[in-house]
């Protein structure tokens, strides 16, 4: 009875974003582990390869090194955290302006990126909070699949390009 009740547990994570942030974890670890060489990756075109060619807008350079540091970088924001793009900004800009003020300006700084990107969730505190978070949870787990899918494409692809298809499968 036990062993029926893990199984049916099972199959209700497998749609968890839990273990949708595990598979792209794994298929970019492996990716990292399969290329050894990533400028090989270098000028090889994205739309060579049905499902990657959709992604070409959105790599400057539009090659496979483009976007293999684009999926190494998406997975260590995941590992350690994305902080918010205007407290990058202003930190930059306060310790360009002057290196003598003392490190309360640069905190302030920080803080008020944070009361900012507070102000901007409270704006949205009118709308159902449970809406919001499976929309934005459907959204996730939707990406994290075909980032997935895209780190599984170029792992294969660098392995073709190699003429080692059939290695590790």
């Amino acid at each position: 009875m036990m062993m029926m009740m893990q199984l049916s547990e099972t199959s209700k994570q497998k749609n968890s974003l839990f273990n949708a942030m595990n598979r792209f974890i794994g298929a970019v670890n492996d990716m990292d582990q399969t290329i050894l060489v990533p400028s090989l990756l270098r000028d090889v075109p994205l739309e060579e390869d049905r499902e990657m060619g959709v992604l070409k807008s959105d790599v400057e350079d539009g090659d496979m090194f483009s976007y293999y540091e684009l999926l190494k970088s998406i997975r260590s924001d995941m590992e350690w955290g994305v902080r918010c793009a205007s407290a990058d900004e202003r930190l930059k800009e306060s310790m360009k302006v002057t290196r003598s003020h003392s490190s309360a300006s640069t905190c302030s700084s920080v803080s008020s990126c944070s009361a900012s990107c507070s102000e901007e969730e409270d704006e949205g505190e009118d709308e159902d909070l449970q809406k919001q978070f499976k929309y934005h949870l459907t959204g996730l787990q939707g990406v994290l699949s075909k980032l997935t899918q895209q780190a599984n494409s170029l792992t294969k692809r660098y392995k073709q390009e190699l003429g080692i298809g059939g290695w590790g499968q």
